[in-house]
């Protein structure tokens, strides 16, 4: 009976959490502020230019840390959902335990610390990327090419033994609460527990998370459509059998940005 309660309280709980973090993207992209959604213009315009301008290394920093946020949020509403079948296999462990909300809450902590860290090293990279676009005259005007190298990576890593190795580990969440949930130091365990399933999501995830910046990081459409993909590929019957076809979409995809610019 108890663990029938704590299933009626699970779905409207996470529902709303999810649901809030799509709301708050949706709202935040047709905000006057939306364009802090999109990375390659946080410096160019707004109250967000001067602060920039006035704090030391600014034109890092403060993009670093709106970019922050707004990836916490992507996070939320794309990697949740993929996350559920571990989230309820471990709200019905501790339903008899009366802080259940709060150790659920460490463990979707743990989760999103990750992919906030792989978010900031993401920046990083980009702003790495856009300075040296900046330097080289060919690549400044055809930035196709890094499109089209992205698609490639993602198209090929869904072929690896690596994304294979992270999507089985994710598709058995058992495994993750049998290694690493401790009822001794619930709390620790419980966050330890979100780190640990974050770090193998973000090692399934990363290639496909990366083409945000494809397609653009505030583009709310992109996140819905690459986050349902995510979402069959690691809780559907049949989801491992995507992979393949996802990869030579991604390729197919890249060989008619390139054809397409070779051509023109």
């Amino acid at each position: 009976m108890r663990v029938a309660r704590t299933e009626i309280w699970f779905v409207p709980i996470m529902a709303i959490l999810i649901g809030t973090a799509w709301s708050a993207l949706w709202l935040w992209e047709q905000s006057p502020y939306g364009r802090y959604l999109d990375h390659g213009r946080w410096t160019e315009i707004g109250l967000a230019a001067d602060i920039c301008r006035a704090l030391p290394a600014g034109e890092l920093v403060l993009p670093g840390l709106l970019y922050a946020g707004g990836w916490v949020l992507m996070s939320a509403a794309m990697m949740l959902p993929t996350a559920l079948p571990l989230l309820r296999l471990f709200d019905r462990l501790i339903a008899a335990r009366p802080n259940r909300l709060a150790l659920i809450g460490l463990l979707i902590t743990g989760y999103l610390l990750v992919w906030s860290g792989f978010g900031v090293a993401a920046h990083l990279l980009d702003a790495g990327l856009h300075a040296t676009v900046a330097k080289l005259g060919w690549l400044l005007l055809n930035g196709w090419v890094l499109g089209a190298i992205m698609l490639t990576i993602a198209g090929l890593f869904q072929f690896s033994r690596l994304k294979y190795h992270c999507l089985d580990k994710c598709r058995t969440p058992f495994s993750f609460i049998a290694r690493h949930w401790n009822g001794r130091t619930p709390r620790l365990s419980a966050f330890q527990l979100g780190v640990h399933h974050g770090m193998f999501c973000v090692g399934c995830c990363w290639a496909i998370m990366l083409l945000m910046f494809v397609v653009g990081t505030g583009n709310v459409g992109w996140m819905l459509i690459l986050g349902a993909v995510m979402a069959l590929e690691k809780n559907a019957p049949w989801g491992r059998r995507l992979s393949q076809p996802l990869g030579l979409a991604l390729l197919a995809w890249a060989g008619a940005i390139t054809a397409a610019n070779f051509s023109a």
